[in-house]
């Protein structure tokens, strides 16, 4: 029943109750709805109604509304206000079954499945039941065909089309935050997890970056050729996923062939641990070759922990480089931790 972007949402239901209040106005002043005391009363009210609707919509944020279920009774409200004026006024005419148009539409457009078969639903049983009571069971039944039909292929399309946009829009999502190689996240996503973490109170026990290097990637790649570099470095990340559990880290890929786990709420000797399990897993599980041999990786291992090394995001990412390096000087295929040197 939520709306897929609850601002939009807001944004156009905004003109589409002032178009319909300003009418309803017109008609009450100048037109049929003038015709009796009933009929002003009722106008009058309704014109009052949206105006307040339109005033909720304007002062409350959009992301309340939707978490409190505003949208869908909005579609369904503006249904049952529609047909309760078409039978005040006597007037089952297909001007103002047009009128219906306006809230499943724009449910159609803005929310989900569910939200639409609910509005859409109401919108043809409410204007079956307004029918059989103005006209005669042929001509409403003609009419409920016609119009009904209309609303519901229409709803269908909108629907359809919303779903593909939000899958298309998912998948740029991804794409922008996901190394297509590796399918770790990449570094934007990686620095406002670190920020996060950093800031928030929920972690007494500070936060741990740990930077993972390939050890000679660049021999890899020239001995072996770039796609067998590509499979050392899908492999020390699936490495990477079976030793460090995706809830309770940060998998990311750095750049080239530095990659990153970022623990929230962990001590530094856990980090450590984490490191030297990352290490070892690494060592002992070779790549295999197209021609069917074993190519041995290794990797170096820099960590780092806040607050104990660095309280801010760019000192944590300096400390844990600082003992990557520290790792790759001492020869490689070990684990260094900041300050500890």
């Amino acid at each position: 029943m939520r709306a897929r972007d609850p601002r939009a949402a807001a944004r156009t239901a905004l003109p589409i109750i002032a178009v319909c209040a300003a009418v309803m106005a017109a008609f009450t002043t100048f037109g049929p709805n003038s015709v009796s005391v009933t009929t002003r009363a009722a106008s009058w009210g309704t014109v009052a109604l949206l105006v307040a609707l339109g005033g909720v919509l304007l002062l409350v944020p959009a992301e309340r509304l939707d978490r409190a279920g505003v949208f869908p009774a909005l579609g369904v409200l503006g249904v049952v206000l529609v047909c309760a004026m078409n039978v005040v006024t006597d007037d089952p005419s297909a001007a103002a079954q047009a009128f219906l148009s306006f809230p499943v539409l724009w449910i159609a457009a803005h929310l989900r499945r569910a939200a639409v078969a609910l509005v859409t639903t109401t919108a043809v049983l409410l204007d079956a039941a307004v029918l059989l009571v103005l006209l005669p069971v042929e001509p409403a039944l003609t009419d409920l065909v016609f119009f009904g039909s209309v609303l519901v292929v229409i709803s269908l399309m909108l629907v359809r089309a919303g779903d593909v946009q939000e899958r298309l829009v998912s998948a740029l999502h991804r794409q922008a935050n996901v190394d297509s190689l590796t399918g770790l996240v990449n570094r934007r996503v990686l620095d406002e997890a670190l920020a996060g973490a950093l800031s928030a109170p929920l972690h007494p026990r500070g936060t741990a970056l740990v930077l993972v290097d390939v050890d000679s990637f660049k021999a890899i790649n020239d001995q072996h050729g770039h796609p067998v570099g590509d499979d050392a470095l899908v492999h020390v990340a699936g490495v990477l996923r079976s030793v460090v559990r995706a809830g309770d880290a940060v998998l990311s890929r750095m750049g080239g062939d530095e990659l990153a786990v970022l623990l929230p709420d962990c001590p530094p000797d856990v980090a450590a641990r984490r490191a030297v399990e990352v290490l070892d897993a690494v060592r002992a599980t070779p790549v295999r070759l197209p021609d069917g041999s074993l190519l041995a990786l290794s990797v170096s291992l820099g960590v780092a922990h806040a607050p104990l090394h660095a309280t801010g995001l760019a000192e944590l990412y300096a400390a844990a480089d600082a003992a990557l390096y520290a790792a790759k000087r001492g020869g490689r295929g070990r684990v260094e931790v900041a300050g500890s040197r």
